[in-house]
Order: structure tokens, then sequence, then C-alpha cells
């Protein structure tokens, strides 16, 4: 079968590789209908993911239909249309069972696929805890709407979830690229009294005001003193940092108001610097890490009811023999491209 692979720092390659097998009873293989790269692909591509394996076949982004279970899969058939979630967990560790799926205790727990072990820019993935690992989509829900379910939706309504966001709030999203817009679809659930948007790129600003015409839009440059003036109380009342940049990083501290909820949710390339002595007094609540990918059946209810559509995202699709032409759009950013689908 065809699969994306890295092969080294600053280079991936399309092999052919033996279709996956089952290895535990607890696995499920999956014929990958629909996949997406995602920009911690691209950090592996780099070299800033140093757990990731050289000959790992990559992407964690992908639905699929069941082909193959483990005699221990209880929760999923052959022939079930299925998101794939970016974690591996066990569902039994402490870990596990209060939640925090991320740092699961199996030794493959936590972001395995497409780093650890061979994902989803495939024809056939392994999926490991298949009964964790899987939820069925429900009728009527498609692959393109399905698709970013088990990873960077799951992180926008995580972070959405942990930042303890109520009617009266203003929110600050910092960075309008892909995990942005899905923080930004389930802050809306939340319903706070308003939404502003920091992004640079005037082509990811119009995609906003397109789409979300009630969120306010603000540039780095100006976004202190616009918050500052549309928060009320020295500004926002909670800031989710998803853009993982070193101005975003210090936006997200100075933008929150004394005493405000800060969520992290950007993977950053290098180490960032808290300068704690010039934060002395606001007294903020910081909220880090890895998303929890927990909320995948719930995330597929809100999307069957209308609620969550990110297909909108889905600006360009490939078939996976043009996988290397995508990833060269997506890197660059090139030709508005927010999120690419590979069939």
């Amino acid at each position: 079968m065809l699969a994306y692979t890295y092969v080294e720092q600053g280079r991936f390659e399309l092999r052919d590789k033996p279709r996956p097998t089952l290895q535990d009873g607890r696995d499920a293989i999956v014929r990958v209908t629909l996949g997406s790269i995602c920009t911690s692909d691209l950090h592996i591509k780099h070299g800033s993911v140093p757990r990731a394996v050289p000959g790992v076949t990559v992407g964690h982004e992908m639905v699929g239909v069941v082909e193959e279970v483990g005699s221990d899969v209880r929760t999923v058939r052959p022939g079930d249309r299925v998101t794939v979630n970016v974690e591996t967990f066990c569902g039994e560790c402490f870990f596990c069972r209060h939640g925090y799926v991320n740092n699961c205790t199996d030794p493959n727990g936590g972001w395995a696929l497409g780093c650890r072990i061979d994902g989803g820019q495939a024809e056939y993935v392994r999926v490991p805890y298949a009964d964790q690992g899987l939820d069925r989509i429900p009728d009527g829900v498609g692959d393109e709407q399905a698709l970013f379910v088990g990873d960077v939706l799951a992180t926008g309504f995580w972070a959405a979830r942990i930042s303890d966001i109520t009617p009266d709030d203003t929110v600050l999203i910092l960075g309008a690229g892909p995990t942005g817009i899905c923080t930004l679809l389930c802050v809306r659930l939340k319903q706070p009294r308003r939404i502003i948007v920091c992004e640079p790129s005037a082509e990811r600003r119009r995609f906003v005001r397109e789409h979300y015409p009630e969120v306010l839009l603000t540039m780095p440059d100006e976004c202190e003193a616009f918050v500052r003036a549309q928060g009320g109380h020295g500004g926002a009342d909670v800031v989710l940092e998803v853009a993982g940049t070193e101005t975003s990083f210090r936006l997200a501290w100075q933008c929150a108001r004394p005493n405000a909820v800060v969520t992290v949710v950007a993977l950053y390339d290098r180490p960032q610097v808290l300068p704690l002595p010039e934060m002395y007094g606001k007294n903020l609540t910081f909220k880090t890490g890895g998303v929890d990918g927990c909320d995948c059946a719930e995330i597929l209810r809100l999307i069957a009811a209308g609620q969550i559509d990110t297909t909108p995202l889905i600006t360009h699709r490939f078939p996976l023999a043009r996988i290397d032409e995508a990833y060269r759009l997506f890197e660059q950013k090139a030709d508005g491209v927010m999120k690419v689908a590979i069939f």
C-alpha cells in the first residue's frame, strides 16, 4: 500500500509498505477514506518532535471504514464508518479514568499515530485500543464533515471546555488558522458576550469575516489596545493562544485582564519565556498542554445536529499519489489554503 513516510529530518517520501495487520486483540484495521495534513506533521518533518520515529508513516487526521477488528474489540465492527482519535489511550489507567487521555501511561499512550507508530497518510492504518480510539460516524454525516473530529476539532473543543467560558466573557483567540477556527467554533457554543480573533494574515481575516461575521477582528500590532477597549475590565476574560509564535505567546498574557484564564493550545518550535516580573499582580491562571481527545462522540453529535461545521476549512483536495504537492501547498500557505483533504 502507499504510505507517506518520515525518512529523516526535512524529508518525507511516499513509499510502498505492507498493509498493517492486527497485533493485539484490541486493535482494528481501518481503510482510510479521507485524511488531512496537520501543522504537527510539519513539526515532525523539521525535527521539532524528538519522539517521532524515522520510518514511521505520518498522519493523524483521518476517517475511514473498519476492515478488521481484534477479538477483544466491542464498540465497532467491520463496515463501520469511523473517526480516528489522534491519541492512543487504554481507558483504564489513572489518567484515562480522569479524562486526561493525553497522559495515558500505556507505552503507546498519547500522540502515537503518525509519530511513534504508523499513522494514516496511507491506504490503511492499525488503530490500537480501538474501543477508545474509534468513534462511529452518525448516519447523514459525511467524511468531510467528520474529518477533523479526532484531532484539530477535538483540540478546539478541549480548549473551550477547560477555559471556563461564561456568557459574560470577552474571549480572545490568537490565531485564525485551522486550529484557531476549530477553537472559534467551539467557543461559539459557549455563547460568550463577544469573541475577538487576532490574526496577521489578511486572507485568514477575510475567511473569518466571510464565515463568522459576528466575530471582532484585530491584528497583532493593535491587539492589546483593541482588546482593552472591547473587554471593559482591562483586557479579555479568557485568552486562547492557538498560533504558536513568540508574538502570540506574549500577547496571550498581555491582553488578559487581571485574574483571567489563559489557555495555551499551541505547539511551539522552541521554548517560550514567561516574564513573571512583568506579570506580577495580574494573577493569571494558565492552562496548557496537549489535547485530551475524549469528547469525540459528543462532537459528532453536535455535527449531526448542525451545531458545528468545519467543511469550509477544506480549501483543497488531493489524491494520496499527489501528497507531496499537497504538503508544499500547505507548508507554504499558498493559494489561500486552510486545510487539505487527502483521498
